[in-house]
This record gives structure tokens, C-alpha cells and sequence, in this order.
């Protein structure tokens, strides 16, 4: 990537970007590298944070808190998953009200409350459970312990699901698109957002878990609280040279307004003529812009019920009405075509959200196999069963580059597609990988369980995980990149932060899937640890949570076949569309993508 790029001084102002007092922005006095660095601080802690505490998070819940392993591994899940889920209010609400910067600005300090919480309940004797006796009895954590734990908790996802939704674009708006020199300068942006995301990562399962595994849970957190108030502090000192743009509004609120319309008008009839339906030209014509530089749809004969939202009340000539429309009563044609556009997107949607079921067994029940395993290297060291989620690092840093190098040009020569690959058939490839991944999970705890019915149960090398971690991470790369650009590219140009939305609901609702399989499992099979049938019991020696994982690697295929129906049914937007290229950029493919975990 090189050395960070120096900002050249020019006094020419910046078009749609304004300084922190409300003036038009000049380019010499603001945005920039010093500005983008001081964002990418504030990145890096959110990394080490979040990753720091959800890695490890399922040790802490078993061995400290007393929780079995199944109510451990739904705490980690519904953790991650409601910070996902999050993104989309912190998006909202930076885009309708707050603004990126505020937004950053308020949720870091809501996270580093939420750490600060978190230091102080595995600090405080009084706020977990006594150490088990020594003939193994343990006593539960308490309510009002449990109680403090997840106050800490989600008040740390809610300022996750803040800082997620805008500092990439926050740090974006640093550079100007327009000018031939930033435009550059903000590609190598994006390319120092994820160094500063991979960096965040590997502290945080390698440096981090080691502090709070064998220093202490209260110096691992307490490092984490601090970092965030730091990031925090070096972003406010910014705050004179950041550039700031105006309020776009959020495309929820399109989405909401075209279904509320055509509800609304659910009783009239369709015109047989779509020219008869509100296009918002003549809003324009009286000074209020509906198309803010988005391209006009042509209309399409599915989904003709949304088409209710774009009948005028009182039409005038050519189905114009005479005075501006309340958006709630009317919603122009196009603002109806690109909501059709994103349920045409939905079944491809729906059948991505197994892949992120599979991605949390990692953090959960795979780190709950590594306790059990013989983690030593050499004859002093022992490998902190949640630093095992180093090898997705590695295997992602291992797949792109083979991808990159080899498949894309053989695929290129195979297919005809100029990307090698196109988005669905790269989404295909990670849901099958995460079939194996299953797969080989459930062959390593038969292994695992095997070695653990002899005199030493722990004599098994927790290497053998490695398979399972490899196989996920690999996957990860095919479907992250093939969701990320499916979404990107399909969603509406007026909806572009759709795209980013879209794409982390999935990650939210496949750890809540997770939750979901886990409790009903949990019930179904049995809670006991006396080896009973349960399969997720609280000793994994007596469970059997191979099973779980079979179960998993047979839904993961239905959802493959599924998928695969929805796929050759899905018909690419350009192809849809008679319209002029809507092909987008490299900066905005990385601008989406800055956001995964």
C-alpha cells in the first residue's frame, strides 16, 4: 500500500462539503489524510474491541459465570447478532438526523461506557458467581450478575452498531470523488480501512485473548475501554479539519413510504397504462427534485401491487397531480421501481443467512472444543482456545490472492464472465464450503470424543480444528465478496446504503438463526450433562455435539438447493433494464465493504 499519501494545499473550495462551522470546505484547510487518519484510529479500537470481547466471550460465560455450554454460546450470538442489527438504527439515524460525524462521535462514547461496564463486572467479586469447590460443584451466576454482564454488553453493541453504520463513510467524505487526485487518494483509503480492520483483528485474537486468559479479564477489558476512549479523543481533536456533507435521508424511510402508499390505495385499480402513474416531473418542474441525481426506472409489469403507491389522487393531464404530493399519500415511479428491485433481491438475501449460522459455531462451540483439547506448544506455551480464530485471518489472507491469481482467470477462460466469477456463482462456492466446514466438524469432535473416552481426555491436538476454522474462513472470503458485490450492484443508486444494510442483516439474523437451532436443540434433546442424549450438554465429553453439526451440514445443503433455484431464476439488474450503465466504481465496492466484522 506505500506510505500514507501527503495532503497538497490548494485554496479551491470543495463542491457539497462544508467545515465544521458551516462553511463551504476549502481543500487545503480540510479533509484529507490527516483528517482520514485520525477515522482510522477510531476503526482499529472499534476492531479490537468488539472481535476482543466476542472471541473469547464463550470462555468467559462457562468457566466464570457457570453457564452451560448452549446458554453460553446464545449469550456470544445474540451479542453479535444485535450488533449487526444495530448498524441499521446507527445508519438511520446518522443519515436522517445526526449526521456521520455526531454519530460516530456519540456511539464511541456509548461503547467505551458499555467496555467501561464490562471492566467493572469481571472486576467486582460481587458481580460473578464464586469459583467452582473442588469436588466440582459450581454455582450459577446470579440475575442481577447476568444482569450487569449484558447491560455491559449491549450497550457496547449499541455503540458498535453506531460506529459501523458511519465511520467509513465519514471517511470517505474526507476525500472529494470529483477531483482526479483525491479520487485516487480514496482508494488508497479503503485500502488502509481494512489494514487498520485486519490489524484490529489479530491484536484483538491473538495480544488481547492472551492479556485476558492469563492476565486477567479486568486488564483485557480495561485495555479495550481505554483504547475506545482514546479513538475517541484523537477524532474529536479532529474535528476543525474533518469535512462535513449534508443530510441524505435513509432509504428505509423510501421503502417505508412506497409500501405505506400503496396500502393506503390497496382498493384502486391498476391503470392499464403505466404512463398514467406519477413519475414526479412535475415536482421537479415546481423546485423540489425527486430524482437527486438517481436515474429513472422504467416501469415493470411484476410486483404491480407496490404500483398502487404511484397513483395520483387527483390526476391532472398525464397523471400528474397538480400540487407536490405528501411522499406518504404518492411516491414517484422510480421510487417504486427500486423498491421492487430490492424484493426481487430478497430470496438471494434470505438464502445467504445459513452461511452466517455456520460462521458462528466458530466463535461458540468450536472455541468450546478447544478447551477440551491439548492446546500446548513446545513444553511452556498453551494456545488460548479463542486465538484459534487467527487461522480465518490466515485463510481469507490465503483465498483472496488464489482467487485473485488463479481461479479468476481460469474462470475467466471458462465462463466468458470478465470478473471470472459472477457475485451468485462466488456466493455458491462459499455456501458449499460451509457444508464442509460442518462436515469436518462434526468428523473432528467424533475424533475428539474417541480420544476423550481414554485415561486422558485432553490428549488430542486442538490442531485438528483447524479444518473447520480453514474451511469457514475460505468460505468466507467467496460469499462475503459475492454478497458484498451482489448487493452493491443490484441495489438501486438511490438506495446505495440499502446495499451495506442489506448485507449486515444477513450476519445479524444468521447469529440469531444460530440462537434459535441452539435453543430448540438444547430443548428437544435434553439440558443434562449426564450424557442423557443431550447433545449440546454442559460437559461436551458427555454431549453429543457432532450431532448438532450434522444437522447443520443437512440444512446448510437444503438452503444450498434452495439458493441455487433462486439463483437461476434471478435475472441481473442491468439485464432487466434498458437503461445506461450502472456499473460502479472500485471505491464504492470498498466503501460497502467497510463495515464487515
Amino acid at each position: 500500500m506505500g506510505g500514507l499519501p501527503e495532503h497538497k494545499a490548494s485554496g479551491e473550495i470543495v463542491a457539497d462539503a462544508w467545515d465544521y462551522s458551516g462553511r463551504p470546505a476549502v481543500r487545503s484547510r480540510t479533509g484529507g489524510w490527516t483528517s482520514a487518519a485520525m477515522i482510522l484510529v477510531v476503526e482499529l479500537n472499534e476492531r479490537l474491541t468488539t472481535l476482543g470481547i466476542a472471541v473469547n466471550l464463550v470462555t468467559y460465560l462457562t468457566a466464570t459465570m457457570h453457564l452451560g455450554n448452549a446458554a453460553a454460546a446464545n449469550s456470544v450470538t445474540n451479542f453479535m447478532g444485535t450488533s449487526f442489527m444495530l448498524c441499521l438504527l446507527g445508519g438511520f439515524v446518522g443519515d436522517t438526523f445526526l449526521g456521520r460525524y455526531l454519530t460516530i462521535a456519540i456511539f464511541a462514547a456509548v461503547q467505551a461506557s458499555g467496555v467501561t461496564i464490562l471492566t467493572i463486572s469481571t472486576a467486582v467479586a460481587g458481580l460473578r458467581p464464586p469459583p467452582c469447590t473442588a469436588g466440582g460443584q459450581c454455582e450459577k451466576a446470579t440475575g442481577a450478575q447476568l444482569g450487569m454482564l449484558y447491560l455491559a454488553l449491549y450497550t457496547t453493541a449499541l455503540g458498535t452498531g453506531g460506529l459501523k453504520s458511519s465511520v467509513s463513510g465519514f471517511g470517505s467524505d474526507q476525500f472529494d470523488e470529483t477531483n482526479k487526485e483525491e479520487k485516487v487518494q480514496m482508494q488508497k483509503f479503503f485500502n488502509w480501512f481494512f489494514f487498520f480492520i485486519s490489524i484490529g483483528s489479530l491484536l484483538a485474537v491473538t495480544v488481547l485473548v492472551y492479556i485476558q486468559d492469563h492476565i486477567g479479564r479486568p486488564w483485557g477489558y480495561g485495555i479495550c475501554a481505554a483504547s475506545i476512549a482514546l479513538g475517541l479523543m484523537i477524532f474529536l481533536a479532529g474535528t476543525r479539519q474533518y469535512r462535513f456533507k449534508r443530510l441524505v435521508g435513509s432509504p428505509l424511510t423510501q421503502i417505508a413510504a412506497v409500501v405505506v402508499a400503496a396500502w393506503r390505495k390497496r382498493g384502486r385499480d391498476l391503470p392499464s397504462d403505466p404512463t398514467l402513474l406519477y413519475t414526479g416531473e412535475a415536482a421537479e418542474e415546481k423546485g423540489a427534485p425527486q430524482m437527486n441525481g438517481r436515474q429513472r426506472l422504467q416501469h415493470t409489469e411484476q410486483l404491480r401491487f407496490l404500483d398502487r403507491a404511484a397513483i395520483p389522487d387527483a390526476p391532472a393531464a398525464g397523471g400528474q397531480p397538480s400540487a407536490l404530493p405528501s411522499k406518504w399519500r404518492l411516491s414517484p415511479l422510480t421510487n417504486v421501481e427500486e423498491v421492487k428491485i430490492v424484493v426481487r433481491m430478497l430470496p438471494i438475501w434470505a438464502t445467504t443467512i445459513m452461511f452466517w449460522t455456520v460462521y458462528a459455531q466458530m466463535t461458540t462451540f468450536s472455541v468450546a472444543q478447544a478447551t477440551k483439547m491439548d492446546r500446548r506448544i513446545g513444553s511452556h506455551f498453551q494456545i488460548p482456545p479463542a486465538s484459534l480464530t487467527v487461522f480465518f485471518v490466515a485463510s481469507i489472507l490465503a483465498t483472496v490472492p488464489v482467487y485473485d491469481r488463479i481461479i479468476v482467470p481460469l474462470a475467466r477462460r471458462l465462463t466468458g464472465h470478465p470478473h471470472g466469477l459472477s457475485p451468485l456463482q462466488r456466493i455458491a462456492i462459499g455456501l458449499l464450503f460451509s457444508i464442509l466446514a460442518m462436515v469436518a466438524a462434526a468428523l473432528s469432535e467424533i475424533k475428539r470424543l474417541h480420544a476423550a473416552n481414554r485415561s486422558n481426555p485432553t490428549t488430542l491436538s486442538v490442531f485438528w480444528l483447524v479444518p473447520q476454522f480453514f474451511l469457514v474462513g475460505s468460505g468466507e472470503a467467496f460469499a462475503y465478496i459475492g454478497q458484498l458485490d451482489f448487493f452493491l450492484r443490484e441495489c438501486p443508486k438511490g438506495m446505495k446504503t440499502m446495499s451495506t444494510g442489506l448485507f449486515l442483516s444477513t450476519l445479524s439474523l444468521g447469529f440469531f438463526v444460530s440462537s434459535a437451532l441452539v435453543a430448540v436443540v438444547h430443548k428437544v434433546t435434553g439440558t443434562g450433562s449426564g450424557g442423557h442424549g443431550a447433545w449440546l450438554a454442559n460437559d461436551l465429553n458427555q454431549g453429543k455435539l457432532y450431532n448438532f453439526y450434522w444437522l447443520l451440514a443437512v440444512l446448510s445443503g437444503v438452503n444450498l438447493a434452495v439458493y441455487l433455484l433462486a439463483a437461476k431464476g434471478y435475472i441481473y439488474k442491468e439485464q432487466r433494464y434498458s437503461v445506461e450503465d450502472e456499473s460502479v466504481t472500485g471505491v464504492e465496492l470498498a466503501e460497502e465493504g467497510c463495515c464487515h466484522a
